[in-house]
């Protein structure tokens, strides 16, 4: 009975051993299951590996100025020892808002004497005083042998003009017009000519103002 006894102790010690071993071993799992967990939570996955990051571009301000190159000559110059070759360039420059320019310069290449030509027109730039579509009054403008003749023309009629002429009253704005291109043919000549009615042009308003008048007593 004794022995009985002895033996059944036994075997309940090594059955509660087991259960303690179990538990621990049970607790060990959940808590590396837990500490795995964790490691995931921190750790995001990386979306998108090895994708291409999209890279916004911005479209480049376009500048409202106009150029437009009425003639490139190929010019000498006699000097000691020979003949010296470079290129000129007529450029014209407006926004095709009232104001317009006309530049003239010279160099060895034909992209500098152009980016020359540029410049100067930038800084003779004319202010140009339009009457709705057209320009207020008939004008004549004079450049050395060469001269120009404007009238004011009705809507739908476009700028009649051709040459240097044209160049000038598209950069200058102005829709409707007619022209008449008198005496030397040069495209210098024209292009100067025609800037110079364009400065003379003069408003109502002016008018009015220089005769002391109300713009409706004038008109009247």
């Amino acid at each position: 009975m004794e022995e009985s006894k002895e033996i059944q102790e036994t075997v309940e010690t090594v059955e509660a051993s087991q259960e303690t071993a179990e538990n621990v071993e049970n607790a060990e799992n959940t808590a590396a299951e837990a500490a795995v967990e964790e490691k995931q939570v921190r750790k995001p996955k990386r979306e998108g590996k090895g994708k291409r990051r999209k890279v916004e571009t911005v479209d480049a301000v376009q500048s409202e100025w106009k150029e437009r190159v009425v003639q490139i000559r190929r010019v000498t110059k006699v000097v000691k020892g020979g003949k010296k070759l470079s290129f000129r360039a007529i450029v014209i420059v407006g926004n095709a808002k009232g104001q317009v320019g006309v530049g003239c310069a010279k160099a060895s290449e034909v992209i500098v004497a152009i980016q020359k030509a540029i410049a100067e027109g930038r800084k003779n730039l004319v202010t140009v005083p339009i009457f709705k579509t057209t320009i207020p009054h008939p004008i004549v403008g004079n450049s050395g042998a060469g001269s120009v003749m404007l009238k004011p023309a009705s809507q739908g009629t476009g700028v009649i003009a051709g040459g240097a002429v044209r160049a000038v009253l598209e950069l200058a704005g102005i829709e409707n017009i007619l022209s008449k291109s008198l005496g030397s043919k040069s495209p210098l000549n024209a292009a100067n000519a025609t800037i110079d009615a364009l400065k003379n042009l003069r408003t109502f308003s002016d008018v009015a103002k220089q005769r002391g008048l109300t713009l409706k007593e004038m008109l009247n």
